[in-house]
């Protein structure tokens, strides 16, 4: 090969000049300085080597990498921007004379390649040589198909005698002129750039001939496919317009009879009235039922759902449209179509995604719950939890995905550089198209950019499955509304569903189409309003869902619904097709578990919600009741303050509850009371009376209160200002008598009385006073106030335990004494008050026990002290439930100190909060010895010392 020096003349992507072609690009003002300077040194036109870029460059890279082959070009004119607009480029023309190789291609530096003329070492490939017979015959006969078929495509008449006449040369010309009528070819028709690259990169004719007639054989079936697709789209398109112009037409005629029937109808007497949406029956009907056949043309092909909605569609068809049954056919359709199925569009999430993937989404899901929501920090973990967990999957899904994509598009590049396989190019990426606005129009053939099919991407993502999440938790709780603000802060829609009194089966899973009026059952209802297949679904009180009958068991029929391997398969009656629910988060509410079954609460992430302390409610009210009261009853925050004495005395003696509803009834009280006030005041309700009217002082009345006019007569009572603030002593003229301070009083040290701690029905938790009291008779044991077999038992074990240790406390003198009999036989009567409530469970043992010992002995156990826990034959306290409900339920009754089994420990340091734990005193004990030391004080009762056991050994 020749060597020899060039200036390079880099062209930009995806600018390629081939030999025998010419086109004229923009350059930059120093390019066409320097070309400008090489003509005018030059007595002919200079000659630049015009060497292509691999690759397009990236707004990251700051270099580029040059192809190693290249075009020799000759500079055939230079056009210099106007003088008036020196913003203009350089235009230069250019004309590919021979390929030329560059020595030691190498990275460019961006800044320079575009700005200067740089000198490389180039080489002339050696003297083609004649290609064969056979090849030059196979690249005519592709040449000519693709020129046949652009003149096909052509609609200028003067672009198919251009083609005509290409063609009618192409079949005059030599073996040896094949290659340079190639070039010509594949620089003239708009082709992709790794093809023309490819042929640049060919000096020898033989390969550069195979290429090319493989490019043109693919362009060529390319071009063929699509005029047929375009073909088909069309006589579509064309069908749609005519009918549409035919219901136009039969839309104007039932128009025409309709006004001509109202003009009959008016000349015999009545009256003409207004056109109504509701007299074009037959056009709404046509159109509903093209919408449900675009929604069934819209399912995911192949998939059950499509199988369906074809088949009763077909059967739609054939049956009489007044029929019953093409009714019952058309409401299914309906609802089989309105189901957020998985591939249609109303399945996907339209904002959900983008703030999954968002930065800040945690950081905004976590302020979501916290406005919402006071306190509750283990619910909203494990909320943070599932929402973070959501967000790395979709991370990692959109990257699965793009590894795919790339991975395909490696594929399909690999297949394109195969000569093997024609046809089998990656996808065009549309940029070639706009390289070519640069071109000479005039000067080139043109050829539609096609998209290339390529290898179909299988869907990687894996959608997260939704937790089923079970709240239990006293009324009051904010269980629902945590429901409301997950969907808040997830971006998803929310559906509730009451399944409180369900007591049918069929509500759940759907009645089936045999019956008369069947429809779907409430999960199905659930999905289409919310029209999103990962809705957040509130289950609301799954407790008191109705048990099995006749009508079947709705609990069990929520297994399948609420088991995260079983409901993405879940089959109502109705639709009769699997609907997909894992994508749903599920949220049940209940207040209590003894009433849900076994296999349905082994579903559920039971997370438990416990009762507010005094500070959280205080919180809650200031935050959320408060402002929510003013804004139900006209007045804003500048109307009334309440105190925080007032508001404190409120939460202490004016509501005893787990939850916060009483507290925001009695706010509520409040705020109508000074709604009353400031609406009477602005009225003016206090004016002054006429002038002329005199009214009488009535005793009651002071001189301050009532207005005198200037001749010393009264006239009204004086306008009162209105007092925004409200204070603790107007408490109880507002709110009426306190309804907890009655029980503050009556508890008083009596013997034989001890406070236990106890749950209360609804899942709060309370004080219950044990009383004792001793009567005569034979030495037995009494027990009233509705207590349990649980309970009962519990009694007679802490008789029992007392019995055996009465001599030990000091209560009988002897070990073989019975204290109930000695000195004179007594009967022991324990009741429980408030008789008319069910008492059982296992945590009454240490008060029954305190009872007996304080009955018996004389000590008294203060009032501020409460306890709870189970005791055993050998004197052992084991743990017991409901420790912070027990716990909270013993502040709000201002107890300050409690007594816990020593097994308890961890749940008083996880669940019940720091300013609690401040407050009161946590006692744990292990035995019976212990808790009565603590509850009656060290030293209070009076035990012997025990017999000291000797052992001799010889």
């Amino acid at each position: 090969m020749a060597s020899s020096k060039l200036p390079v003349l880099v062209l930009p992507h995806p600018l390629i000049l081939l030999p025998a072609s010419r086109f004229t690009m923009p350059v930059s003002k120093e390019i066409g300085e320097a070309l400008l300077a090489l003509i005018e040194e030059s007595d002919t036109l200079p000659v630049v080597a015009a060497i292509p870029i691999v690759a397009p460059t990236t707004g990251t890279s700051d270099e580029i990498v040059l192809a190693e082959w290249g075009t020799a070009a000759r500079v055939l004119r230079l056009v210099k921007p106007a003088s008036r607009n020196p913003r203009q480029p350089y235009l230069v023309s250019l004309h590919g004379l021979t390929r030329v190789r560059l020595l030691a291609p190498k990275a460019e530096a961006f800044a320079t390649v575009f700005t200067e003329l740089v000198q490389h070492d180039i080489e002339y490939p050696p003297t083609e040589k004649v290609p064969s017979r056979e090849t030059v015959d196979k690249f005519k006969q592709s040449a000519l198909r693709l020129l046949d078929r652009l003149a096909r495509d052509a609609v200028q008449q003067s672009r198919k005698d251009g083609y005509h006449k290409i063609a009618s040369m192409l079949e005059d010309i030599t073996d040896a002129r094949a290659p340079w009528m190639a070039d010509l070819l594949m620089g003239t028709v708009n082709g992709e750039h790794s093809d023309k690259l490819a042929i640049l990169s060919a000096p020898e004719a033989e390969v550069r001939l195979k290429l090319i007639t493989e490019i043109f054989l693919k362009q060529a079936s390319i071009s063929e496919v699509s005029k047929k697709i375009a073909s088909a789209v069309d006589e579509s398109l064309s069908k749609q317009q005519k009918e549409f112009f035919l219901r136009q037409q039969l839309a104007a005629i039932q128009r025409e009879l309709h006004s001509l029937q109202r003009g009959v109808s008016s000349s015999s007497g009545s009256g003409e009235g207004p056109t109504s949406e509701l007299d074009d029956d037959e056009q709404h009907e046509a159109d509903d039922m093209a919408d449900l056949k675009r929604k069934i043309e819209a399912m995911a092909v192949g998939s059950e759902e499509r199988k369906m909605g074809v088949r009763e569609w077909r059967r739609l068809k054939r049956i009489p449209q007044g029929s019953v049954e093409n009714g019952v056919i058309r409401s299914y359709l309906e609802w089989l179509t309105s189901i957020p199925w998985p591939g249609s569009a109303a399945s996907q999430p339209t904002s959900d995604a983008h703030s999954v993937k968002a930065r800040n989404f945690l950081v905004a899901a976590r302020a979501q719950l916290d406005s919402d929501h006071f306190g509750l920090e283990k619910i909203k973990k494990r909320l943070i939890e599932y929402l973070a967990v959501v967000r790395l999957k979709e991370m990692n899904a959109e990257r699965e995905a793009q590894e795919e994509e790339r991975r395909a598009k490696a594929e399909a590049a690999a297949a394109t550089s195969a000569p093997s396989v024609p046809g089998a190019s990656a996808q065009n990426d549309g940029k070639s198209g706009e390289g070519k606005a640069l071109v000479v129009r005039e000067k080139n053939i043109p050829l539609p950019v096609q998209q290339i099919p390529t290898k179909p991407l299988r869907p990687t993502k894996k959608p997260v499955k939704g937790p089923i999440l079970l709240f239990v938790g006293p009324p009051g709780t904010g269980k629902t509304s945590l429901g409301q603000s997950i969907a808040k802060a997830l971006n998803r829609p929310f559906q509730r569903i009451s399944l409180g009194g369900v007591r049918d089966e069929a509500e759940i899973r759907g009645h089936r189409r045999t019956y008369v009026a069947s429809g779907p059952g409430l999960i199905v209802q659930a999905l289409r309003k919310a029209g999103r297949s990962d809705v957040v679904m509130l289950l609301d009180e799954i407790d008191k869902i109705g048990q099995s009958n006749f009508h079947g068991d709705p609990g069990a029929a929520l297994l399948e619904v609420l088991d995260p391997e079983q409901n993405h398969t879940f089959n109502d009656h109705y639709i009769n097709v699997p609907i997909d629910l894992s994508q749903i988060l599920f949220i049940c509410t209940a207040n209590s578990l003894e009433t849900i079954s076994a296999p349905l609460l082994d579903r559920c992430e039971i997370i438990q919600l416990s009762g507010y302390t005094y500070d959280e409610k205080m919180h809650i009210a200031r935050r959320f009741l408060l402002p929510k009261q003013l804004r139900s009853n006209g007045l804003d925050e500048s109307h009334i303050r309440i105190t925080e004495p007032a508001l404190l005395h409120i939460v202490t003696r004016y509501t005893r509850e787990a939850g916060v509803r009483s507290l925001e009834r009695a706010i509520g009280g409040v705020v109508r009371y000074k709604a009353v006030e400031w609406a009477e005041y602005v009225d003016g309700q206090y004016g002054p009376l006429p002038v002329k009217a005199t009214v009488a002082v009535t005793s009651e009345q002071r001189l301050d209160d009532v207005a005198i006019d200037s001749d010393g007569v009264v006239i009204g009572p004086k306008k009162k200002e209105y007092e925004r603030v409200v204070e603790e002593h107007e408490l109880e003229g507002i709110l009426g008598i306190a309804r907890w301070d009655g029980e503050e009083k009556e508890r008083e040290e009596r013997r034989g009385v001890v406070y236990g701690l106890v749950v209360m029905g609804q899942g709060e938790g309370g004080i219950l006073p044990v009383e004792t009291i001793a009567v005569p008779g034979t030495g037995r044991l009494k027990l009233t106030g509705s207590l349990g077999d649980v309970i009962k038992e519990s009694g007679e074990l802490a008789l029992s335990w007392v019995k055996t240790h009465a001599y030990d406390l000091c209560i009988t003198h002897t070990r073989a004494q019975d204290p109930l009999k000695v000195p004179d036989p007594i009967d022991i009567h324990l009741h429980l008050p408030a008789g008319a409530q069910k008492k059982d469970g296992p945590s009454a043992g240490i008060a029954m026990t305190c009872a007996f010992v304080s009955l018996l002995t004389g000590a008294r156990v203060p009032t501020h002290i409460a306890m709870t826990g189970e005791i055993t034959l050998r004197g052992r306290v084991t743990p017991v439930g409901g420790i912070k409900e027990k716990v909270l339920g013993a502040h709000r009754a201002q107890v300050t100190k409690v007594i816990l089994p020593w097994g308890n420990r961890k749940d008083v340091e996880h669940d019940v909060a720091l300013e609690i734990r401040n407050e009161m005193e946590f006692v744990f004990v292990r035995t019976v010895r212990e808790a009565l030391e603590a509850a009656f004080g060290k030293g209070s009762l009076a035990w012997r010392r025990e017999a000291l056991i000797l052992e001799s050994r010889l």
